[in-house]
């Protein structure tokens, strides 16, 4: 089989296999119908993205940090639309940390490339060292995570393999842990990529300079010259730098590529360069938008004068502004996608879009053979923040609405589920058992990282809608239907005990950003430490539209 037909084979099974194809998004669709798109391409937080281009088709893959399963794999045809295909990491290790909600640690700024026949994934942990995971498939099985080089400090790693099979590391550092950053490093691996055979040498030092914050990097090696791109400046409000030289060890020389210029689009920056086998080149990169994340742009690359121009074109110079719409990428296939939002969980897996808030355990939750999603009463007598069987997705527009129809199933008093807004910030609306009723509640908490407390507030009292009819462990039930309304970064919540009339209740909640990620959604199910038996919460389903 030639390597084209190989190709084909790896991205017609990726899709029809795992593939959510024909989903069309409500509330974000970049394509506006006229051979035009409008940026971002993917209005949620696929924050730190990397992008390859294999054939005709294109992989990216994203931050995730301690957000399980990790390590995204998107799939385009055309770069603008986008499809969820699985996940290359389902654990993180040591257990002892990320069992519990270890925010913000775990995968910093992976690279993905494709080698040898094989797909690579490197990143970065703060606090363990360089990871990597490969696969034939980029759908899965991946392998699993082997540590590169042990250590603290080491981020946003990729690799390069050279003509001569030589395989080069560039990386960055992060100064929470090793006490030093701005600065970019290069060192050797051995051929396989599996471990360093030199030590790391220094090719760029942007401290002191307007290229603090330099992080980020990502190897490439063009028409004899090796390129590092990379975004400097600081993650809101940066720009993007290119530097090339003859040698993977400097020295570079350095321009900037892109800025904001007068564009409402803050820090362009960070991301990957791809080659279209149509002869196009492209950047895709991030912006901050806040509590919604980093959100990613696709901008199209002009050479002048061997020096990659990203956006739109200058009158003169190398540096380039965002353009907010642009013309599609030329392309042998168009799919009309969008990553799946909604969910109706009669499938015997869960949704590739959601995402536990650390290491599955099989008493968080699992789905069912009778059209709804399992998801049990965690036990504890902490906040929400320390609850890592959180069931998430990313925020997937500015404006939507999502609603969910769940019944939440008590056994003992004080066991707790609904829908949740997280963030560094969150509210939930949630009911919740208290004798033989339940209370619809509003929990709220700012500064949850702080360890402030939490904010409960009764909306009403609610009669269950019905009971068990035995003596063994019976359990009491209420049915309802809880929605959540956002819109510029403000959350309203309404319930529903038919389905059809929404009555609003509770505060208007500011939406904040998590712990390196966007705010995220989802479903929360508690109740007090103890050897009670656990209630759950049976999710029917949970839509998203306008």
């Amino acid at each position: 089989m030639n390597k084209l037909l190989i190709l084909s084979f790896i991205s017609l099974l990726a899709m029809n296999t795992y593939g959510q194809k024909d989903y069309v998004s409500q509330v974000w669709n970049p394509d506006n119908g006229d051979g035009t798109f409008t940026n971002p391409v993917l209005n949620a937080d696929y924050s730190d993205p990397d992008v390859i281009a294999v054939g005709d088709d294109y992989y990216l893959t994203a931050s995730s940090f301690n957000c399980l399963p990790g390590l995204p794999i998107l799939h385009s045809r055309d770069l603008v639309h986008w499809q969820l295909i699985g996940h290359a990491l389902q654990r993180l290790e040591p257990d002892s940390v990320f069992a519990a909600s270890a925010h913000g640690m775990g995968v910093w700024a992976p690279s993905i490339r494709y080698h040898d026949g094989e797909f690579y994934i490197y990143w970065g942990d703060p606090d363990y060292g360089v990871f990597m995971v490969k696969a034939k498939n980029p759908a899965g099985p991946w392998s699993k995570p082997l540590q590169v080089i042990a250590g603290k400090g080491m981020i946003d790693t990729c690799p390069l393999w050279d003509e001569d099979g030589r395989c080069y590391l560039v990386n960055a550092w992060a100064n929470s842990r090793s006490r030093f950053a701005s600065v970019i490093t290069v060192r050797e691996l051995n051929a396989d990529g599996t471990e360093a055979i030199s030590a790391p040498v220094i090719v760029f030092d942007g401290n002191g300079t307007e290229n603090r914050t330099c992080e980020g990097p990502k190897f490439y090696k063009r028409d004899g010259w090796y390129w590092i791109m990379m975004p400097a400046g600081g993650v809101a409000t940066g720009f993007q730098l290119a530097m090339r030289s003859r040698s993977p060890y400097g020295p570079y020389e350095c321009k900037k590529v892109l800025e904001q210029g007068d564009t409402p689009v803050n820090g362009p920056h960070q991301g990957g360069w791809i080659h279209t086998s149509q002869g196009e080149d492209w950047f895709m990169h991030f912006q901050d938008k806040g509590a919604y994340g980093r959100v990613v742009h696709l901008q199209p690359v002009t050479w002048r004068d061997n020096w990659p121009v990203m956006g739109k074109l200058p009158a003169k110079g190398y540096c380039g502004e965002p353009l907010l719409t642009c013309r599609m990428p030329k392309s042998a296939y168009h799919d009309t996608c969008n990553p799946v939002e909604s969910d109706e969980f009669n499938d015997p897996r869960l949704g590739l879009q959601w995402q536990w808030h650390g290491n599955y355990q099989q008493s968080f939750g699992m789905p069912t053979s009778f059209g709804v999603f399992r998801l049990y009463t965690y036990k504890t007598d902490k906040t929400i923040w320390h609850t890592p069987n959180l069931l998430l997705q990313k925020t997937p527009a500015d404006s939507f609405t999502a609603t969910a129809k769940l019944t939440l199933a008590a056994k003992e008093q004080g066991q707790t589920g609904g829908i949740i807004m997280m963030g560094l910030d969150y509210s939930a609306l949630v009911v919740k058992r208290e004798g033989n009723s339940f209370l619809l509640q509003q929990v709220t908490c700012h500064g949850a990282d702080k360890g402030n407390v939490e904010e409960v507030k009764t909306l009403a009292t609610l009669e269950p809608t019905s009971a068990d009819k035995i003596d063994y462990q019976p359990a009491i039930y209420e049915q309802l239907y809880l929605r959540m309304r956002v819109h510029n970064g403000e959350v309203e919540f309404s319930y529903s005990t038919n389905g059809k009339r929404y009555k609003s209740v509770g505060e208007t909640f500011q939406m904040r950003e998590g712990k390196w990620i966007g705010a995220k959604i989802g479903f929360v199910a508690q109740e007090p430490a103890g050897k009670s038996n656990r209630g759950w919460i049976d999710v029917d389903w949970f839509r998203v539209t306008k």
